[in-house]
Protein backbone atom coordinates (compact mmCIF):
# COMPACT_ATOMS: atom_id res chain seq x y z
CA UNK A 1 0.00 0.00 0.00
CA UNK A 2 2.86 2.37 0.89
CA UNK A 3 4.31 2.15 -2.61
CA UNK A 4 1.19 3.55 -4.29
CA UNK A 5 1.68 6.39 -6.71
CA UNK A 6 1.45 9.78 -5.06
CA UNK A 7 -1.84 11.45 -5.85
CA UNK A 8 -1.88 14.82 -7.57
CA UNK A 9 -4.34 17.38 -6.28
CA UNK A 10 -4.97 20.26 -8.67
CA UNK A 11 -5.88 23.64 -7.19
CA UNK A 12 -6.78 26.78 -9.16
CA UNK A 13 -6.41 30.29 -7.72
CA UNK A 14 -8.76 32.91 -9.19
CA UNK A 15 -9.44 36.57 -8.49
CA UNK A 16 -8.96 40.07 -9.84
CA UNK A 17 -5.58 41.32 -10.96
CA UNK A 18 -3.44 42.55 -8.05
CA UNK A 19 -5.25 40.80 -5.19
CA UNK A 20 -2.15 38.75 -4.33
CA UNK A 21 -2.72 35.36 -5.96
CA UNK A 22 0.92 34.89 -6.98
CA UNK A 23 2.16 36.20 -3.63
CA UNK A 24 -0.03 33.77 -1.70
CA UNK A 25 1.22 30.86 -3.80
CA UNK A 26 4.87 31.92 -3.40
CA UNK A 27 4.49 32.47 0.33
CA UNK A 28 2.99 29.01 0.78
CA UNK A 29 5.36 27.07 -1.49
CA UNK A 30 8.62 29.04 -1.12
CA UNK A 31 7.97 31.13 2.01
CA UNK A 32 8.96 34.21 0.04
CA UNK A 33 7.31 37.56 -0.60
CA UNK A 34 8.28 40.23 -3.12
CA UNK A 35 7.15 43.86 -2.94
CA UNK A 36 7.53 44.17 -6.70
CA UNK A 37 4.28 43.53 -8.50
CA UNK A 38 4.53 41.59 -11.73
CA UNK A 39 1.33 40.60 -13.54
CA UNK A 40 0.99 36.93 -14.31
CA UNK A 41 0.93 36.27 -18.05
CA UNK A 42 -1.45 33.42 -18.86
CA UNK A 43 -0.95 30.87 -16.09
CA UNK A 44 1.80 29.43 -13.96
CA UNK A 45 1.92 26.67 -11.37
CA UNK A 46 3.99 25.51 -8.42
CA UNK A 47 3.89 22.18 -6.64
CA UNK A 48 4.26 21.30 -3.00
CA UNK A 49 4.27 17.97 -1.20
CA UNK A 50 1.58 17.90 1.47
CA UNK A 51 0.63 15.35 4.09
CA UNK A 52 -3.03 14.84 4.86
CA UNK A 53 -4.07 12.11 7.29
CA UNK A 54 -0.71 10.34 7.07
CA UNK A 55 -0.73 10.22 3.28
CA UNK A 56 1.54 12.21 0.98
CA UNK A 57 0.08 14.19 -1.89
CA UNK A 58 1.42 16.57 -4.49
CA UNK A 59 -0.51 19.82 -4.47
CA UNK A 60 -0.32 21.44 -7.91
CA UNK A 61 -1.32 25.09 -7.49
CA UNK A 62 -2.29 26.99 -10.63
CA UNK A 63 -2.04 30.76 -10.59
CA UNK A 64 -4.01 32.36 -13.40
CA UNK A 65 -3.94 35.87 -14.81
CA UNK A 66 -6.51 38.20 -13.32
CA UNK A 67 -6.60 40.48 -16.36
CA UNK A 68 -9.60 39.98 -18.59
CA UNK A 69 -7.53 39.77 -21.75
CA UNK A 70 -6.01 36.52 -20.47
CA UNK A 71 -9.19 34.96 -19.12
CA UNK A 72 -9.84 32.95 -22.26
CA UNK A 73 -6.62 31.06 -21.52
CA UNK A 74 -8.20 29.74 -18.38
CA UNK A 75 -10.41 27.03 -19.82
CA UNK A 76 -7.69 24.41 -20.22
CA UNK A 77 -6.29 25.17 -16.79
CA UNK A 78 -9.65 24.92 -15.02
CA UNK A 79 -10.31 21.39 -16.24
CA UNK A 80 -9.61 18.62 -13.76
CA UNK A 81 -9.35 20.96 -10.77
CA UNK A 82 -10.02 19.44 -7.35
CA UNK A 83 -10.52 22.75 -5.54
CA UNK A 84 -10.87 26.40 -6.53
CA UNK A 85 -9.53 29.26 -4.40
CA UNK A 86 -11.22 32.64 -4.80
CA UNK A 87 -9.10 35.58 -3.64
CA UNK A 88 -10.09 39.19 -2.97
CA UNK A 89 -8.25 42.17 -1.53
CA UNK A 90 -10.04 43.29 1.68
CA UNK A 91 -9.09 46.88 0.75
CA UNK A 92 -10.78 46.81 -2.69
CA UNK A 93 -14.54 46.34 -2.75
CA UNK A 94 -14.63 45.62 -6.50
CA UNK A 95 -12.37 42.58 -6.04
CA UNK A 96 -14.89 41.22 -3.51
CA UNK A 97 -17.89 42.03 -5.71
CA UNK A 98 -16.24 40.11 -8.56
CA UNK A 99 -15.89 36.87 -6.56
CA UNK A 100 -19.26 35.73 -7.80
CA UNK A 101 -18.20 36.27 -11.44
CA UNK A 102 -15.03 34.24 -10.88
CA UNK A 103 -17.00 31.46 -9.20
CA UNK A 104 -19.57 31.32 -12.01
CA UNK A 105 -16.85 31.48 -14.67
CA UNK A 106 -15.02 28.57 -13.04
CA UNK A 107 -18.14 26.39 -12.84
CA UNK A 108 -18.94 27.07 -16.51
CA UNK A 109 -15.41 26.45 -17.79
CA UNK A 110 -14.41 23.56 -15.53
CA UNK A 111 -17.87 21.95 -15.70
CA UNK A 112 -17.33 19.75 -12.61
CA UNK A 113 -19.57 16.68 -12.34
CA UNK A 114 -21.21 17.96 -9.13
CA UNK A 115 -21.17 21.78 -9.31
CA UNK A 116 -23.41 22.16 -6.24
CA UNK A 117 -20.83 20.50 -4.00
CA UNK A 118 -17.60 21.48 -5.74
CA UNK A 119 -15.10 22.71 -3.10
CA UNK A 120 -14.24 26.41 -3.07
CA UNK A 121 -12.18 28.27 -0.47
CA UNK A 122 -12.29 32.08 -0.17
CA UNK A 123 -9.28 34.14 0.95
CA UNK A 124 -9.53 37.78 2.02
CA UNK A 125 -5.94 38.90 1.42
CA UNK A 126 -3.83 41.98 2.31
CA UNK A 127 -5.20 42.38 5.83
CA UNK A 128 -1.81 43.86 6.80
CA UNK A 129 -2.17 46.95 4.58
CA UNK A 130 -2.20 50.21 6.56
CA UNK A 131 -2.63 48.29 9.80
CA UNK A 132 -6.10 47.27 8.66
CA UNK A 133 -7.35 50.87 8.46
CA UNK A 134 -7.86 50.76 4.68
CA UNK A 135 -10.09 47.72 4.61
CA UNK A 136 -13.53 48.07 3.07
CA UNK A 137 -14.65 44.42 3.08
CA UNK A 138 -15.46 43.32 6.61
CA UNK A 139 -14.94 39.76 7.78
CA UNK A 140 -18.67 39.61 8.54
CA UNK A 141 -19.60 40.61 4.97
CA UNK A 142 -17.21 38.06 3.44
CA UNK A 143 -18.42 35.27 5.72
CA UNK A 144 -22.04 36.09 4.92
CA UNK A 145 -21.30 35.74 1.18
CA UNK A 146 -19.52 32.42 1.80
CA UNK A 147 -22.47 31.16 3.87
CA UNK A 148 -24.88 32.07 1.05
CA UNK A 149 -22.84 29.95 -1.39
CA UNK A 150 -23.04 26.75 0.65
CA UNK A 151 -20.75 27.55 3.59
CA UNK A 152 -17.50 28.06 1.68
CA UNK A 153 -14.53 28.10 4.12
CA UNK A 154 -13.16 31.63 4.58
CA UNK A 155 -9.68 32.76 5.66
CA UNK A 156 -8.23 36.23 6.18
CA UNK A 157 -4.62 36.23 5.01
CA UNK A 158 -1.54 38.34 4.54
CA UNK A 159 0.79 36.97 1.88
CA UNK A 160 3.31 39.61 2.93
CA UNK A 161 3.39 38.63 6.61
CA UNK A 162 2.67 34.97 5.93
CA UNK A 163 -0.36 35.23 8.21
CA UNK A 164 -2.86 32.36 7.97
CA UNK A 165 -1.43 31.22 4.60
CA UNK A 166 -0.37 27.77 5.84
CA UNK A 167 -3.74 27.18 7.56
CA UNK A 168 -5.65 28.27 4.45
CA UNK A 169 -3.75 25.91 2.15
CA UNK A 170 -4.12 23.06 4.63
CA UNK A 171 -7.89 23.53 4.34
CA UNK A 172 -7.56 23.80 0.55
CA UNK A 173 -5.65 20.49 0.41
CA UNK A 174 -8.23 18.72 2.60
CA UNK A 175 -11.09 20.00 0.45
CA UNK A 176 -9.29 19.02 -2.76
CA UNK A 177 -8.77 15.56 -1.33
CA UNK A 178 -12.46 15.18 -0.49
CA UNK A 179 -13.30 15.99 -4.09
CA UNK A 180 -10.82 13.47 -5.55
CA UNK A 181 -12.57 10.16 -6.26
CA UNK A 182 -11.29 7.07 -4.47
CA UNK A 183 -10.18 5.37 -7.67
CA UNK A 184 -7.45 7.66 -8.89
CA UNK A 185 -6.36 5.47 -11.79
CA UNK A 186 -8.30 6.00 -15.00
CA UNK A 187 -6.59 3.29 -17.03
CA UNK A 188 -9.70 1.67 -18.53
CA UNK A 189 -10.35 4.74 -20.69
CA UNK A 190 -6.84 4.78 -22.10
CA UNK A 191 -6.99 1.10 -22.87
CA UNK A 192 -10.23 1.56 -24.82
CA UNK A 193 -8.83 4.49 -26.78
CA UNK A 194 -5.64 2.58 -27.53
CA UNK A 195 -7.59 0.16 -29.67
CA UNK A 196 -10.18 -1.77 -27.78
CA UNK A 197 -11.64 -2.80 -31.12
CA UNK A 198 -8.56 -4.83 -31.97
CA UNK A 199 -8.80 -6.86 -28.78
CA UNK A 200 -10.27 -10.33 -28.97
CA UNK A 201 -13.67 -9.48 -27.57
CA UNK A 202 -14.98 -12.88 -28.65
CA UNK A 203 -13.37 -14.45 -25.61
CA UNK A 204 -15.69 -12.45 -23.38
CA UNK A 205 -12.76 -11.64 -21.14
CA UNK A 206 -12.99 -8.22 -19.49
CA UNK A 207 -9.30 -7.82 -18.72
Amino acid sequence: MASRRRMLLKVIILGDSGVGKTSLMNQYVNRKFSNQYKATIGADFLTKEVQVEDKLFTLQIWDTAGQERFQSLGVAFYRGADCCVLVHDVNVMKSFDNLNNWREEFLIQASPSDPENFPFVVLGNKIDVDGGNSRVVSEKKAKAWCASKGNIPYFETSAKEGFNVEAAFECIARNALKNEPEEEIYLPDTIDVAGGRQQRSATGCEC
